[in-house]
């Protein structure tokens, strides 16, 4: 299973075309029409930047016709996600 939460999935545009060969504005696209989920798939960053979640658009390439397999690769990255590991509990060091 793939670690969702390194930081290093993240990659720029130019990085995302290198690795899946596609241009930017076909990312471009995917964005404004919904098909890349924002703080799934991409994150804005700032007015410059954006930065693509290489591990899930790898995912989602490979499952285009299995939507529910994708959906499943979503779930587990949320899951892996800082925020939502569960608290841990014990005594508290001064």
């Amino acid at each position: 299973m793939t670690n969702y939460s390194n930081m290093n999935n993240f990659v720029t545009k130019k990085q995302l075309s290198n690795q899946i060969g596609l241009s930017s504005e076909t990312f471009k696209r995917y964005r404004l029409q919904g098909i890349w989920q924002e703080s799934i798939h991409w994150q804005k960053i700032n007015s410059r930047t954006t930065l693509y979640n290489l591990p899930l658009i790898l995912d989602w390439i490979a499952n285009r016709d299995n939507p529910q397999a994708h959906q499943r690769a979503i779930e587990a990255y949320l899951h892996s996600l800082p925020s939502n590991q569960p608290l841990k509990r014990g005594r508290k060091v001064s």
